[in-house]
């Protein structure tokens, strides 16, 4: 099968990318407005990009529904700050709430009945039962498209980790004990459970 994109409707593209480009990490993205409200949601076109200094980047895309930019982004536009929260198995469904088209003017901590916690250094809540957050502050915006299934993408430098103590040993988290969930096509997630490990061969050792 081969596929030119240009020649196919954008949906089934989008179909086609979420169902290749797996499993997906989620990043549950706390924003808030200039008013103060509170915004919560999850994105899973979402990595890191550098450790020095600690960089990621999320990509917010135009909603299919309306044509229109998510609330994330345009907080996100307006404060320069926002909190990556990490999705565990046991928020999973409390997570899936927020991902719905609310109104700005609702609270999707309310919604979700997840719990709202100050951050040290910028204005947006950590999410209490995630057990990692990250603060961050924006460092650029870049526009990819502003068509419907369009996106951009954010990225920010984390100026804070907040890390459940019985994950950390020695700067390594583990894996079990986060439970982290990844996105697949579809409605579809993915469980970390089931991992193998492959170390990094050295060039020397490589053999023809």
């Amino acid at each position: 099968m081969i596929i030119d994109p240009r020649e196919q409707d954008y949906r089934n593209v989008y179909k086609l990318m979420i169902g290749v480009i797996v499993p997906r990490p989620i990043a549950f993205v706390s924003t808030v407005n200039l008013d103060g409200i509170r915004n919560l949601a999850p994105f899973s076109f979402f990595t890191g990009v550098s450790a020095n200094p600690p960089t990621i980047l999320f990509c917010p895309m135009v909603r299919l529904s309306d044509g229109a930019r998510k609330d994330t982004i345009r907080n996100i536009e307006a404060t320069g700050e926002f909190v990556v929260n990490v999705v565990s198995e046991d928020i999973a469904e409390r997570m899936n709430i927020c991902s719905a088209e609310f109104p700005p003017e609702v609270d999707e901590f309310e919604k979700s009945g997840l719990t709202p916690v100050p951050s040290d250094l910028v204005k947006p809540p950590r999410v209490k039962e995630s057990r990692v957050n990250m603060e961050s502050k924006l460092l650029e915006i870049v526009e990819v498209s502003a068509l419907p299934l369009g996106g951009s993408i954010v990225i920010g430098e984390i100026l804070r980790f907040h890390i459940d103590d019985s994950l950390f040993d020695d700067f390594k988290i583990d894996p079990d004990k986060l439970r982290a969930i990844g996105r697949m096509g579809g409605p579809s997630y993915t469980r970390t459970a089931d991992r193998f490990d492959l170390v990094r061969p050295k060039t020397g050792e490589l053999k023809h």
